[in-house]
This record gives C-alpha cells, sequence and structure tokens, in this order.
C-alpha cells in the first residue's frame, strides 16, 4: 500500500523532474564559452589578413631589401632607422617626392570628404520627404557606389580619352564649349580628373548615411520650428545639423581614410607612373615598393603613413568625442 500510495503521488505531481546538476552546468560553462568561441574565426582572419602582415611590414622597414635580396630577404642587411631618415629628408629627391605627394593627398582628400559631404547632404534633404518615385531617386542615386571599383574607374578613363572620350564629344563636338580636345588624364588636368572619379564613386556613401540619419530626426521639431517662424534655412542650422553630428562625425571619419589611403582611383587611370599632379600617397608607396623594387624605404613610407592615420584619428575621436555625444 505504501508503494502504491507513493506511486500515485509522483503521478498526480504536475512538477517536472529535477534535472541533474552536472547537467545544468555544463550548461553554464557552455553559455559562458560561447560568445568567445563564436568570435573565433573573426579573430584569427584579423590575425593573418591585418596583424601579421603589418608586423611584417614593420620589420621590412627595418632592412635594406632592394631587388638584389628580393630571392633571399632574409639575408638583405640591416637598415634600422635609415629608411626613416630617406624618407623624412625632405632636401633630397625621395624626401621632396614624399612631402609632394603628401600635400597632393592632403588637398585631394579635403575637397574629396567636403564635395562627397554636401553631394550626400543636399541629396538625402531632397529625397528625405514624401513625393512619388522617391524610392526610384534613392535607388538611382546609389549605383556609383554599388558598381565595382574598377569597372566604375575603368568607365571614367575611357570616357575622359581625349580622342574618344564621351566627355571630349560632348564639350567640343555637340556643344562647342572648346575648340581643342584637352588631355584629361595628362598634366594638372590629372587631379581634377582623379578628383571627379573619386566623388563620383564615394558621394552616395555619403548620401546614404545623412539619409539614416535624417530619418532619425522627429518631424514634430520641424512643425515647431515652422510654427515659429523658422526658415528652411534656419531649420537647417538649428535642428538637422545639430542632431546629425553623431552620424556626421563617423562618416567624415570614415570617408578622411578611405580618400587618403586611395589606390584603386589613381592606378586605374593612370597606371604606375601618374602625373606630378596625381600622385598620391598610396600610388607613391606602391611605386617606391613594386616598380622601383626598394621595399624597405616603401615599407618604411607605410608606416609613416600608418602612424599619421593613427595620429589623426585619436585626435579626431577625442576633438570630436565621436562615440560619446549622448554622454557629452
Amino acid at each position: 500500500m505504501t508503494a502504491l500510495a507513493k506511486q500515485s503521488n509522483a503521478e498526480d505531481d504536475p512538477r517536472p523532474p529535477a534535472r541533474p546538476r552536472r547537467r545544468r552546468r555544463r550548461l553554464r560553462l557552455e553559455g559562458r564559452k560561447l560568445p568567445y568561441l563564436l568570435i573565433i574565426p573573426a579573430v584569427c582572419a584579423e590575425l593573418f589578413i591585418h596583424i601579421i602582415p603589418l608586423l611584417f611590414g614593420v620589420g621590412i622597414s627595418t632592412l635594406q631589401l632592394t631587388q638584389f635580396y628580393i630571392r633571399d630577404w632574409t639575408s638583405a642587411p640591416w637598415a634600422g632607422t635609415r629608411n626613416f631618415d630617406v624618407a623624412l629628408s625632405f632636401n633630397e629627391p625621395i624626401g621632396h617626392g614624399l612631402l609632394h605627394s603628401f600635400e597632393i593627398t592632403v588637398i585631394f582628400t579635403v575637397l574629396v570628404v567636403a564635395l562627397c559631404w554636401g553631394l550626400g547632404m543636399a541629396a538625402a534633404l531632397l529625397v528625405n520627404g514624401e513625393f512619388r518615385g522617391q524610392r526610384w531617386f534613392r535607388t538611382l542615386f546609389l549605383i556609383p557606389f554599388a558598381l565595382p571599383v574598377y569597372v566604375a574607374v575603368i568607365a571614367w578613363a575611357f570616357m575622359l580619352d581625349r580622342d574618344n572620350g564621351a566627355i571630349n564629344a560632348l564639350l567640343v563636338d555637340d556643344l562647342g564649349l572648346l575648340d581643342e580636345r584637352p588631355f584629361w588624364l595628362l598634366g594638372s588636368n590629372a587631379f581634377w580628373s582623379m578628383l571627379m572619379t573619386s566623388v563620383w564613386r564615394l558621394w552616395p556613401f555619403a548620401f546614404l548615411m545623412t539619409l539614416a540619419g535624417l530619418q532619425n530626426i522627429p518631424r514634430d521639431l520641424y512643425e515647431a520650428a515652422a510654427v515659429d517662424g523658422a526658415g528652411v534655412i534656419r531649420q537647417w542650422r538649428s535642428i538637422t545639423l545639430p542632431l546629425l553630428r553623431p552620424v556626421t562625425n563617423v562618416l567624415l571619419l570614415i570617408m578622411f581614410l578611405w580618400t587618403f589611403n586611395e589606390f584603386n582611383s589613381p592606378y586605374v587611370l593612370f597606371g604606375p607612373s601618374p602625373p606630378e599632379s596625381a600622385d598620391l600617397l598610396s600610388l607613391h608607396i606602391y611605386i617606391n615598393s613594386f616598380v622601383n623594387l626598394n621595399f624597405g624605404l616603401g615599407s618604411a613610407m607605410s608606416v609613416l603613413l600608418l602612424g599619421f592615420l593613427m595620429l589623426v584619428t585619436v585626435v579626431y575621436i577625442r576633438v570630436m568625442r565621436v562615440g560619446r555625444e549622448g554622454h557629452a
């Protein structure tokens, strides 16, 4: 009777049976380890793609690795800081060339970032409202950014061709604005051609980021400002710009880093021998490394470029308080 009573009480008890403590402990340990297990592939990829090549490049910058030691680069003599001294000797031809390339890159970066931000802001304000065909305009604006880089730049290289390019055909043959066909990829025109190509490629990114920020601004603020008599420009200055500041700060930093490291556009447009007006820093380092076959000097220039970009990024983040706008 006692056994039957215990069995009937167990069947009537609605509570589930308790799990073993070992299983609970195992599940708890797996739950703690799971985040670390999930990030292992990303850490390995970052290690082999960025960290190890970075350290390898820093090591090469301390060697006199030229074309005479390529087959056995481990036998290259130790150079110490000699490559850095050569790169920073601005009175010498190599250092003067690096300084000239740095100045061209700074001017190029400032113009590209400013023009992309202005075009992106204007386009975002244009399509932020509700009107017929809004989605079509958004898609159309994103086409340059969606195209592969080399496809877009090669298309511009064909259009900028002196004899058969579409730009000269339009300006000289159709509109008659110019008497002669200019060389858009030579001389001082090369800089403006490279600038136009880069702006056309990158401004949709600024448009996309700015539009995402605009859609997070409540409409009530604009309606209240309009009731108070604020015009469109005053609303843009007092509402749009301050509330877009977190997005704008990140956008400007990303575009600065992208543009300062720009390599694809000048290389596709001009090849390994660009005009002096289009000698960007990344292409200049490439020429010293893979054309002149002075890998030690090219690596030293790369390390200097990395240090400059890290310094600018840290100062910018601290001054503009990037990522801490909500805690200000």
